[in-house]
């Protein structure tokens, strides 16, 4: 049987994104620099250009790979057979990365970068905007979605769930490195699972862990 092997240049490609996101979540998004980033990777900086034009291309090319992910999350979400089983996965999908504070940082500091940053900021209103049109429409297809406090439409139940989302992600900057993968769970379905009874109040059925 033959192996199926990854194109090199998708994995050299994805090599450098993954330690742009170290690097910038170090460093920031201005202090960075391609050398930072070639270190971190343990490749050229020549070699990072045979790929990326300049740092800005890099940014752009972590957005389009966190769209996929998210589409991907998005996927298994629309399989579970109710509507918190949905969000749970959501809340708690960077939990399993291997440095979800690094991630946590990241997204942070794109988001302050984004708002002096008018090619950064279109980038994350199109990364935002697939995350939320996903959530909205798992909510308006789910029966819960129909029973929501105050009669909130599936786009109000959207903005709120990721108000509250963004915030846990930039409170989980400030939670202890030695956290552990499981706690860092438990502490995100605590949260969702409060969210659920504050904004489906008429639903009955809740899924226990």
């Amino acid at each position: 049987m033959s192996q199926t092997h990854l194109d090199p240049a998708l994995d050299r490609r994805s090599q450098i994104l993954d330690a742009a996101l170290v690097c910038f979540a170090k460093h920031g998004f201005h202090q960075a620099s391609m050398h930072d980033i070639s270190a971190e990777a343990g490749i050229s900086v020549g070699l990072i250009y045979r790929y990326f034009e300049n740092k800005e291309a890099v940014i752009a090319a972590m957005a389009d790979r966190h769209k996929r992910e998210i589409q991907e999350v998005l996927e298994r979400a629309r399989e579970a057979p109710t509507l918190l089983e949905s969000l749970e996965i959501l809340f708690t999908a960077h939990c399993c990365e291997n440095s979800p504070k690094v991630l946590s940082a990241f997204v942070v500091d794109l988001y302050a970068e984004a708002s002096r940053n008018p090619q950064v900021a279109n980038l994350v209103r199109d990364v935002l905007q697939t995350s939320m049109d996903g959530v909205t429409d798992l909510i308006a297809r789910s029966p819960e979605g129909k029973n929501a406090a105050g009669g909130l439409t599936p786009k109000e139940l959207s903005e709120l769930i990721f108000a509250v989302a963004r915030g846990m992600l930039m409170y989980d900057v400030l939670q202890p490195q030695e956290m552990t993968e499981a706690e860092r769970r438990t502490a995100q379905l605590e949260v969702v699972r409060r969210l659920w009874r504050l904004l489906f109040t008429n639903t009955t059925e809740l899924v226990e862990a």
